[in-house]
């Protein structure tokens, strides 16, 4: 595994030098970060399939590229027929504004395991905030494992057959992850043009808010950039995984594991936002289904290694304080004595560039270690919109003009 993420890693780290776009300017727009999935009953890989997936991108460009991912296959990955195209409505397209997408000039590719695929430059200019739906086909082929984002909160399709260039999907099946798909770039005529990555866990992911209604903290912030003419040409990159952990492998490789992969290659990154430990933290107290045991002093040094790996690299680095979670069903006592630990030195170290502090954001005003009754989702660990709105409302924009 550990060459697998080198390779991987390598081969994402190339996109920000690709010499034949060495005079173009591209930053990240849309990303997600892909998990394994195994397929032992070969539900992927039994029939020719076409893959509508619905994305709803931060920053504008006059062009874009697709990033297909085999990360976590087992073995060569085919995929024919893509598309790229402004979404109307549920799987429908603007055809008008439909444009194929090519990997070399051919429309075809060949993915082996491991590995992922960037597209050619596609000439379709993107408005910022809007959806766009990336359709490719895949044939019949075996496929021991799948590499997907396994909540995406978005509804997207898939049919039968080669359908991927149709304006709508004939009686589709609606499926809730991102299956094959990577990320999206747009080329920016600024070259002040940059991305922000918000790395972290179900926080991050958007878990319990608003399906199909964009409701997840880095979306909101997207939008709030897009309002302010100093920062509208950053695009937010949600590098979230529910159930990640910062030291251990859990959903998806660790932070530390995935953070050249997830952080690192991003196209334009320039600025860093961090919210992770917390499932560290609770799998850790968890008396029925007790996990790696943690300290603050552990959590702390993963998050300086983050940081410290992300300053070589010139980017920003901002941690975000631990959100409220006791009355969450793996809470205890010992867990929220190290969640105030490492909030503390999230708000007072100088290893990082600044901090957004979530947990006052979000904690009820008279009992500051529970959600207040707006932010809580009712499980007393992720936030509902309203939540999720103190948390963007609370990031101070002037953090992305320095």
């Amino acid at each position: 595994m550990n060459l697998r993420r080198l390779a991987v890693t390598a081969c994402l780290a190339s996109l920000l030098s690709l010499p034949a776009l060495a005079a173009d300017h591209w930053v990240g727009t849309w990303a997600t970060a892909p998990v394994a999935l195994p397929n032992p009953e070969a539900k992927y890989g039994a029939a020719e399939t076409t893959y509508r997936e619905i994305v709803h991108i931060s920053v504008g460009g006059d062009a874009a590229r697709i990033i297909l991912t085999n990360e976590f296959g087992l073995t060569s990955l085919t995929i024919n027929a893509a598309y790229l195209a402004p979404r109307t409505q549920g799987s429908a397209i603007d055809t008008v504004n439909s444009r194929p997408v090519t990997f070399n000039g051919q429309t075809s590719i060949t993915i082996p395991a491991g590995a992922l695929a960037v597209s050619d430059p596609i000439a379709l200019k993107l408005p910022a905030l809007s959806d766009v739906a990336v359709s490719f086909v895949v044939p019949a082929q075996p496929i021991a494992q799948v590499t997907h984002h396994s909540f995406a909160n978005q509804t997207s399709y898939t049919a039968a057959g080669s359908v991927s260039g149709a304006a709508n999907l004939d009686s589709p099946t609606e499926i809730i992850d991102w299956p094959f798909l990577k990320g999206i770039d747009v080329r920016s005529s600024d070259d002040k043009a940059a991305s922000i990555v918000a790395f972290g866990d179900s926080i991050t992911d958007g878990a319990h808010s608003t399906r199909n209604t964009n409701q997840r903290w880095p979306d909101l912030l997207a939008k709030r950039l897009q309002a302010d003419k100093k920062t509208k040409d950053l695009g937010v990159l949600n590098e979230g995984i529910g159930g990640n952990r910062v030291l251990h492998d859990n959903t998806g490789p660790s932070a530390l594991a995935r953070f050249d992969r997830d952080v690192l290659a991003q196209a334009g990154v320039k600025y860093l936002i961090i919210l992770e430990s917390i499932n560290d933290i609770g799998h850790a107290q968890d008396p029925v289904r007790p996990y790696d045991v943690v300290s603050a002093d552990d959590l702390i040094t993963g998050l300086s290694q983050m940081a410290t790996r992300a300053h070589t690299h010139g980017i920003k680095v901002y941690g975000a304080t631990l959100t409220p979670y006791v009355g969450a069903k793996y809470s205890s006592p010992a867990g929220e004595s190290i969640r105030q630990a490492v909030n503390n030195w999230i708000r007072t170290t100088n290893q990082l560039d600044g901090f957004i502090d979530f947990d006052k954001a979000t904690q009820d005003k008279t009992n500051p270690a529970v959600f207040s009754s707006t932010a809580d989702s009712g499980d007393h660990l992720h936030p509902a919109d309203a939540g999720y709105k103190a948390m963007s409302d609370s990031i101070d924009l002037k953090l992305f003009t320095k």
